[in-house]
C-alpha cells in the first residue's frame, strides 16, 4: 500500500540567536558581560596573554552557561573570581596590548 507523500516543508526562516561564545559586549579594551549572571569558571590567569577567540570566563544564568571569549589579543587584567555575580554591561576584564 502506498504511503501519501510528505507535506512540503514550510519556508526556511533564519533566526538571530542571542548568546553563544561569539556574543559579547566590547568597549575598547574592556570585555563586558552581555547578561546578568554568575562567574562559574575563569579560564585564564591574571596577566596571561590571550589570542582573540580564547575562552576567558564562563557565566551562568538560569542554569545556562555562557562562554565569553577574548575580543582581541593581549594581556588580561582585572579578572573576577568564580562565584561573583555580574550585571548586564559590567566589566569582566580588560585585555590590553
Amino acid at each position: 500500500m502506498a504511503r501519501p507523500a510528505p507535506a512540503p516543508a514550510g519556508p526556511v526562516r533564519s533566526r538571530s540567536r542571542g548568546g553563544g561564545a561569539r556574543t559579547r559586549t566590547v568597549s575598547g579594551d574592556t570585555l563586558a558581560s552581555p547578561m546578568q549572571g554568575t562567574v562559574v569558571k575563569v579560564a585564564v590567569e591574571e596577566g596571561q596573554e590571550v589570542e582573540e577567540g580564547d575562552l576567558v570566563v564562563v557565566l551562568e544564568a538560569m542554569k545556562m552557561e555562557q562562554p565569553l571569549t577574548a575580543h582581541r589579543s593581549g594581556t588580561v587584567r582585572g579578572l573576577p573570581a568564580p562565584g561573583v555575580t555580574v550585571g548586564t554591561g559590567a566589566a569582566i576584564c580588560e585585555i590590553k596590548d
